[in-house]
């Protein structure tokens, strides 16, 4: 199946939020597996976004308006629609980034999903209820949940998709308007979003694509917008976090990973080999929560190392918009020369390569084989640093506390794996490793796929969550309202007020004999 068509792509061009008598420079856009183009992007500029912006404030007070279950019938419409249209978007995730179509569809699904789950539970977390008054029977409070206003998207490359309308989702759904930047690379998978947004009731002004520089459009999306929603390095989120600090909004952001998989002396190794790759490789290691260090007892360290190697030069690599690959391209050339920099780096402090290790420019030009390490020392740049590609180093352990010790030796807090030989093993290994979020027989995909549950980053590894409540309500004020009745905080009707300041601390110490006090 081919990548999209110029009419598609032109379709998507009229979407963008840029005033279309205006003339704009363009971009070419290349198709990953091959580096050509396959169409012409305008770039857009601050005024454009400043343009976009002042549009999503009028709409967003409409939009606001409306109860909460009214916007949740458009999300449910959405997420019917990418089912609908899922081949389709799988067609334009892999041309943009080059992944292997199965992770393609993984972003997919995990829109629609996402979609539903805040469709579903949204009424009902959004909800105005009460809470405990100061004076029991006299402070009535009531806590409702106004939205923030604006919220700006930053979106990254690696996962252009479902990086671009998941979060934004939730924001729609708190009463907001979405102003996005995707990236450069890869702005049409946030069109094609944009498209199905539209085409599912949701008013154009509301979700608004502006592709474009981030040194342009991104510091503007920062001046302009009353929320940041940021993924990408640590950092460029630290500077972004700098600057959304000066105005005072709210930022949330997922940032990079170093991520640590621990294979415990009794794992089952039929189960843990092909999971750990799977951890490892997922969008040829382009994923912030994908494995880079494997940590594995001695005692079974020789028989996994072996197997998971072989294992990995079986892999097939390969360009297809279809299932019959193991893995795709990585996204760009700066990712194969990082990759490259690594490995050679590593190799010359020591390290040696056991499976792969080589660009495979006979297939593409932004293809290198998944990569297998043994020996990396501490001076390599890959030991601490994060690649972000198919580079995997392997390290024996004499115990599960040193496993730990050293998955817990990092800066990053993003994302661990366990595989070990029992469940009670592993939930106390899960319970000691310092990441935000923490897959068991798994890789990532447990954790992320369970969207009820909140993900993100502990240390450099970003701020804030996505999914869960925390995930929804971060896009909301918060506000009280209490109403205070009968008796008021200066007094009482008919009380000497000497008399009422006297007996109010006895009467508030009395009240932790009331129920729920």
């Amino acid at each position: 199946m081919p990548a999209p068509s110029s009419a598609v792509f032109d379709r998507w061009n009229k979407l963008i939020a840029i005033d279309p008598a205006a003339k704009r420079k363009s971009r070419p856009i290349l198709e990953a597996f091959s580096g050509k183009t396959i169409a012409e992007i305008p770039v857009g500029t601050a005024k454009d976004l400043q343009a976009a912006v002042a549009a999503a404030r009028v709409a967003q007070e409409g939009w606001a308006a409306r109860s909460v279950k009214e916007r949740a019938q458009v999300l449910f419409a959405f997420a019917r629609l990418v089912h609908r249209d899922s081949d389709a978007l799988m067609d334009i995730v892999q041309a943009e980034s080059g992944k292997a179509r199965q992770y393609a569809q993984e972003e997919v699904l995990d829109v629609a999903l996402t979609a539903r789950h805040y469709a579903s539970t949204g009424p009902g977390v959004l909800a105005e209820h009460k809470v405990k008054g100061m004076i029991p029977g006299a402070t009535s409070v009531r806590v409702r949940y106004q939205p923030k206003g604006v919220v700006g998207v930053i979106s990254p490359w690696n996962y252009p998709l479902t990086l671009a309308v998941s979060d934004a989702i939730a924001a729609l759904l708190a009463g907001n308007a979405v102003v996005i930047k995707p990236d450069s690379q890869t702005p049409y998978c946030a069109l094609a979003a944009a498209e199905l947004l539209y085409e599912a009731g949701l008013p154009r002004e509301l979700f608004a694509v502006v592709p474009g520089p981030g040194s342009v459009v991104g510091q503007e999306i920062v001046a302009q917008t009353d929320y940041v929603m940021f993924t990408g390095s640590s950092t460029t989120g630290s500077a972004l976090a700098a600057q959304a600090g000066k105005r005072l909004i709210g930022f949330s952001a997922e940032l990079g990973g170093k991520n640590p998989l621990i294979v415990t002396a009794g794992a089952n190794l039929d189960q843990a080999v092909p999971g750990a790759a799977r951890a490892c490789y997922s969008n040829s290691g382009q994923l912030c929560i994908s494995i880079e260090r494997i940590y594995v007892e001695k005692p079974i360290a020789e028989e996994f190392t072996k197997r998971f190697a072989a294992f990995v030069a079986e892999m097939k690599l390969g360009a297809a918009y279809d299932f019959s690959v193991d893995m795709g391209s990585l996204a760009s050339a700066a990712q194969v020369d990082t990759v490259q920099a690594h490995l050679d780096d590593a190799v010359a402090h020591g390290a040696t390569v056991l499976a792969g290790g080589r660009r495979r420019e006979d297939l593409g030009p932004f293809f290198f084989e998944p990569t297998v390490l043994a020996n990396v020392t501490d001076a390599a740049t890959c030991y601490r640093q994060e690649t972000f590609g198919p580079l995997v180093a392997i390290y024996p352990v004499d115990s599960v506390d040193e496993a730990i010790k050293l998955a817990n030796d990092t800066e990053y807090g993003l994302n661990a794996s366990v595989f070990a030989g029992s469940s009670a093993q592993a939930n106390a290994i899960a319970d000691q490793l310092r990441a935000g979020t923490v897959n068991i027989n798994e890789g990532y995909a447990a954790a992320w796929g369970s969207t009820a549950a909140p993900m993100g980053g502990m240390g450099i590894s970003g701020v804030g969550r996505r999914h869960g409540d925390e995930g929804l309500l971060k896009y909301t004020e918060p506000q009280t309202v209490a109403e205070q009745r009968v008796i008021g905080i200066d007094g009482i009707r008919g009380v000497p007020q000497n008399v009422f300041l006297k007996l109010t601390p006895k009467a508030m110490a009395a009240m932790k004999f009331l129920p729920g006090r």
